[in-house]
């Protein structure tokens, strides 16, 4: 005879799992501790037993700076049932380092599409693979051959900026009026930054600085077509992933449920949906090019065979898939450079006016865009940058790291193996025994062989084997980007006390930065 079970038993059955899942296994492990990360200060009572509490720290928006504060007390913080994140920058060499043995840990598997790129592929060989052909494409010749690209861009910007000029602030007032305060530098910094790396990577022209429009037509697989707005998607996208990734036995699960549960999760996730259709569209129109033997120089093509004129053999999803992280990437974190660049030199006139005066001495009085090789090699151009990415670095949060089966020493602690540790840039570049007055913004650090040593402990390109590839392209676009404007324009802020709001994602996203803007006289600062 079968018997049923009735419904309140079933009920108690599926409630008494849940709670030995979620709580009692988990502190029977705490108080096993077989990893021996115990004797570690947790982040809150409950991190070593869920992965909760940094998620709900991640909804804050706020998750690098809270960890700031908490290691001026802690060098090392357990945040996770197995996570550990370094406040000293001692870890850098340990974690990240040539010699590291630590791998990316499982949140780049869990937020892997179908094919790994080279910023989330975990295998050694499968990176040494994407590295080799991927290195030539972003070789140093192949970037100053995309300089005019660059200027290209750089002059659309300008164009607009032309068209936003005011008369100059009055002598004597810091506040202008509100109807000369029309120029947002963030949204347009990130029209050129995407511009620039469509070209760059697919000689695509999106034309986001000619129409002030970020719209783009996608088709699905079906054939059918939908129109969308590439930066609130690109943005939602990383925004979603940002809250629930760190639970990684249960992403996808929070993945699927929390579009059923929030309206506003709904609408991310059907906004990274269409996200991911956009890298998809616009590697299936150079495709058609190249297959139709246009010749054209840009990463694609370098992808697509080596120096040598031989083909790479590159499948074509993995092809989008390095595409789709060039998009990303290589757009949000140099508009966010550059508009924090800016800011910090509108708050540090006298830093302005030092870059100024070395811009106006290695540039002719009528050149109207500053020309890569005129300004490359310009020290205090690069400490400008380098300190903003330092003070604001665009990726900040630590990015995770397994360590190896056998485990691993990470300062003066033998880590078992499969355990996550990582250190955020923003914690790193706050370490007051390296950063001197870390929290102020001084160029002058970076000048001669101390700034040198210094790039030992800078963490917003990460380091190692595994430090970001691009950051020769950001440096181009910055470099050319903010000297050409920084010597045609003057700018102010709504007030002297404006400051920017931030969000921190997948990377630390900033709301608007409206400015008054207005020609410069060359010819007085002459």
């Amino acid at each position: 005879m079968i018997q049923t079970v009735s419904l309140p038993s079933a009920l108690a059955l599926v409630g008494a799992s849940v709670l030995f899942y979620f709580v009692v296994f988990p502190c029977f492990e705490y108080i096993r501790d077989p990893k021996g990360l115990r004797k570690f200060p947790n982040m809150t009572p409950l991190a070593a037993i869920s992965n909760l509490p940094f998620m709900l720290l991640a909804y804050t928006g706020a998750r690098s700076s809270h960890l700031v504060q908490m290691h001026k007390k802690h060098p090392v913080i357990r945040i996770g049932p197995n996570a550990l994140s370094y406040g000293d920058t001692r870890a850098i060499k340990d974690i990240y380092g040539h010699n590291t043995k630590c791998i990316k840990d499982g949140q780049y598997r869990v937020g892997a599409g179908e094919y790994y790129h080279l910023a989330d592929v975990i295998d050694r060989k499968d990176h040494a693979r994407k590295r080799k052909y991927l290195s030539a494409a972003y070789a140093i010749k192949n970037l100053e051959g995309w300089e005019a690209k660059v200027l290209d861009k750089t002059v659309r910007l300008m164009a607009h900026m032309d068209k936003c000029c005011t008369d100059p602030l009055p002598k004597g007032e810091t506040i202008p009026r509100e109807d000369e305060v029309n120029l947002d530098w963030r949204k347009w910094a990130n029209y050129f930054s995407l511009d620039a790396i469509a070209d760059i990577g697919l000689s695509e022209r999106l034309g986001f600085l000619d129409t002030d429009d970020d719209r783009v037509t996608v088709s699905r697989p079906d054939g059918s077509k939908y129109t969308c707005h590439l930066r609130e998607c690109l943005y939602d996208n990383a925004r979603k992933q940002s809250y629930i990734i760190w639970s990684y036995d249960w992403y996808k699960v929070l993945d699927k449920l929390t579009n059923y549960a929030f309206p506003s999760f709904c609408r991310m996730g059907h906004n990274g949906q269409m996200w991911d259709g956009i890298p998809t569209e616009l590697t299936t129109r150079r495709l058609k090019r190249y297959q139709a033997g246009e010749p054209l120089e840009d990463f694609f093509s370098a992808l697509m065979k080596n120096k040598y004129g031989e083909d790479n053999n590159v499948p074509f999803g993995e092809v989008v898939s390095e595409m789709n992280i060039m998009l990303n990437a290589g757009s949000v974190t140099t508009a966010l450079a550059l508009t924090n660049v800016l800011f910090q030199l509108l708050k540090h006139p006298e830093v302005l006016q030092k870059l100024r005066d070395e811009l106006d001495e290695a540039l002719d009085p009528d050149e109207v865009y500053a020309p890569y090789p005129k300004i490359k090699h310009l020290p205090y151009l690069k400490a400008v940058l380098d300190e903003s990415l330092r003070l604001f670095p665009p990726t900040p949060h630590n990015l995770p790291r397994e360590t190896p089966s056998e485990g691993c020493r990470v300062l003066d602690d033998w880590i078992p193996g499969g355990t996550t540790v990582g250190m955020s840039a923003l914690v790193a570049h706050r370490d007051e025994k390296v950063w001197h007055d870390a929290e102020k913004f001084i160029p002058e650090r970076w000048l001669g062989d101390k700034g040198k040593s210094l790039q030992s402990y800078f963490l917003s390109f990460s380091a190692g084997a595994r430090g970001c590839i691009g950051r020769n392209i950001t440096y181009l676009e910055q470099e050319i980007v903010l000297a050409s404007i920084v010597r045609r324009y003057d700018f102010a802020l709504p007030h002297p006390e404006w400051d920017l709001q931030r969000e921190e994602t997948m990377n630390w996203l900033i709301k608007d930065m409206p400015v008054k803007v207005w020609r410069r006289d060359l010819k007085v600062a002459e």
